[in-house]
């Protein structure tokens, strides 16, 4: 059984946190990341979040920057995106994680209605501020194509700041559990639990916990109180560092796996 959130095609288990997990699309190669994908769903992932491959990742660390220029290298390109959301979309509910120039370059409601019809829930713009989201013409493309629009706050957001992303939010509030880039495996219980309270202090939405999440004992005690919990950097470590593209594929299920019997632990 699950619910759906704010509206839009974000479904969220009941009774449990929905296990969050991020690859960049077309890495290490278009069909691999594909496969990868679907066995992070097979194996307990609830959500699904791909990311599109940028150039200037000032969010990520080492290994997603090294998997986008993988990708990149590789041909990778916007098209290809909606390709691999309309390759997974039947499988879970699946978000694009963006920096916000690839999507006004290639036309705001253009990128929107193209997501939608690859039957994808939503997007995660982590440098487009809800002040902006308006402007930019992104808040009008997600509603009228029916995406989640998700916003980002972090520890030192002031009060103000939680309450003005948590109203411009659709489909959840990504929670970024500690300050920095992606890939430290630094994530704090909590701070994460603190964060996560003073966004339900001001709006009922769900709130998802990322950036630093990398254990099954991590996703566990974060699962405690966030509504999701979002692994990234590891899940894309075990395609790094894979002798082969299948082998990528094993260990990225047998890692999903792992994290799903923490939740339920």
């Amino acid at each position: 059984m699950s619910i759906l959130s704010a509206s839009t095609p974000v479904v969220f288990p009941v009774g449990r946190p929905a296990l969050v997990g991020y690859l960049p699309v077309g890495f290490p190669d278009p069909r691999t990341a594909v496969e990868a994908a679907r066995a992070m769903v097979d194996n307990g992932v609830a959500l699904l979040e791909l990311g599109l491959p940028y150039s200037d990742p000032v969010m990520d660390g080492p290994v997603i920057q090294r998997a986008a220029e993988v990708a990149l290298a590789g041909g990778s390109t916007t098209a290809t995106v909606f390709e691999t959301v309309a390759a997974v979309a039947d499988r879970a509910p699946t978000l694009v994680m963006t920096y916000w120039n690839p999507v006004e370059r290639h036309g705001v409601d253009r990128f929107a209605k193209r997501l939608a019809s690859a039957g994808g829930a939503g997007l995660i713009t982590p440098d487009l501020i809800p002040e902006e989201a308006e402007p930019s013409g992104w808040t009008a493309a997600a509603a009228a194509h029916g995406l989640a629009a998700v916003h980002l706050v972090a520890p030192t957001s002031s009060d103000e700041r939680i309450a003005l992303t948590a109203a411009a939010a659709s489909g959840f509030v990504y929670a970024a559990s500690l300050m920095g880039v992606t890939g430290t495996g630094g994530a704090v219980a909590d701070t994460a639990r603190a964060l996560v309270a003073r966004v339900r202090a001001v709006r009922d939405i769900p709130v998802c916990v990322g950036l630093g999440v990398s254990t099954a004992e991590q996703v566990a005690t974060i699962g405690e109180h966030a509504d999701g919990v979002i692994v990234g950097a590891a899940f894309v470590r075990k395609l790094l560092e894979a002798d082969s593209p299948a082998a990528g594929v094993r260990a990225v299920g047998e890692f999903a796996a792992s994290l799903a019997d923490g939740l339920r632990r």
